[in-house]
């Protein structure tokens, strides 16, 4: 089966078409960092409107890449949640068109869901696993037992690592996508230049805090408490202060993970997002020899539209599709602390 995948949840206009699941026939995926790049951050109503003009151009282009018609797919699937509200409303209303007018099946697709199943575009992957989707939006630790059944065991309390990584790197005139470039300058830099604090959260009485993360900290440390931090025998570099925080940013979410190794006793980790391409969290992770880490290609960590049609698939084979009135939903409960979502 082939399913058209169309995501447009932030700031990347994506389609993709992907057969049975697995085999990725084109990938197209249109980006709008130039756009936002004055703004060192995603601009709503920009992002919407630049959907709106590549929706159509991104589509087209997927069926030319993958040498078929509209005739030879199976069913349209797109992002309805969560995500920018205008942006997603696009995407989701020329799916559902694009389905009714080729009579084909509609599925609605949950973007977190879509971010988990990347690595399976291009891993064979046993479930279950620990899950680690960490983006700008989202971080969260959870147990996956299939492509729709998610247990989030540890999440943010504040913000997202991917935040953190933009807020630092806006502050400090970096320049934007923030956790791009600060993964780059951190190459050039020392991580014991500046002494940043792990947080220590409160576990409360039944330890429900035990996998939770906090970022706030962190970010308030690298922004405004720099010189209390730093170590007077290196100079304050924009490498330094990135080597630094990054450094720190990834052992806040790593010493949270392993916890959650411990305790369930899975030794397999599959992570997702935008922040699953950082070079620090990867090679951190590859340290660990006795725990089996799975990551995206770097093209599947960002979003996109094969994630998607990869998610499809697997409703579709089980028969389930989604109705035409479904709408977006700017932001989803199922994925909070110690639920266990089928999405």
């Amino acid at each position: 089966m082939k399913v058209l995948g169309i995501e447009s949840s932030c700031d990347e206009t994506a389609c993709a078409i992907v057969e049975d699941g697995k085999t990725i026939l084109s990938n197209v995926v249109a980006t709008q960092i130039p756009f936002h790049q004055e703004y060192k951050g995603v601009v709503p109503e920009i992002a919407s409107r630049k959907h709106t003009e590549w929706i159509l151009p991104v589509v087209t282009q997927a069926l030319k890449e993958a040498n078929l018609t509209m005739n030879d797919i199976d069913a349209v699937a797109s992002t309805n949640r969560p995500g920018l509200m205008g942006a997603l409303l696009v995407g989701l209303t020329f799916a559902k068109s694009l389905a009714w007018s080729n009579n084909k099946p509609f599925i609605a697709v949950n973007h977190m869901l879509g971010h988990m199943y990347a690595a399976h575009l291009a891993n064979d992957i046993e479930y279950p696993y620990l899950g680690l989707l960490v983006s700008g939006g989202h971080t969260i630790i959870c147990k996956v037992t299939d492509f729709d059944q998610v247990e989030v065991l540890g999440t943010t309390i504040d913000d997202a690592v991917g935040e953190a990584f933009d807020k630092v790197a806006k502050f400090h005139g970096f320049g934007y996508p923030g956790g791009v470039i600060i993964d780059k300058l951190a190459q050039n830099g020392n991580p014991k230049a500046a002494n940043f604090p792990i947080p220590l959260i409160n576990k409360g009485e039944k330890g429900e805090h035990r996998y939770d993360v906090s970022y706030s900290g962190l970010k308030t440390a690298a922004i405004n408490q720099l010189d209390q931090f730093w170590n007077p025998e290196f100079e304050k570099t924009p490498e330094n202060i990135a080597a630094s925080f990054q450094e720190t940013a990834v052992k806040i979410l790593l010493s949270r993970l392993f916890k959650a190794v411990e305790d369930t006793g899975l030794k397999t980790i599959v992570a997702g997002g935008g922040v699953a391409a950082n070079s620090r969290l990867r090679s951190m992770l590859a340290e660990h020899p006795e725990i089996n880490c799975i990551f995206p290609p770097l093209k599947l960590c960002t979003d996109n539209g094969a994630m998607i049609a990869g998610v499809a698939y697997h409703f579709l084979n089980r028969g389930e599709t989604s109705p035409m009135t479904t709408t977006a939903t700017a932001r989803v409960t199922e994925f909070k602390r110690g639920l266990k979502t089928k999405s």
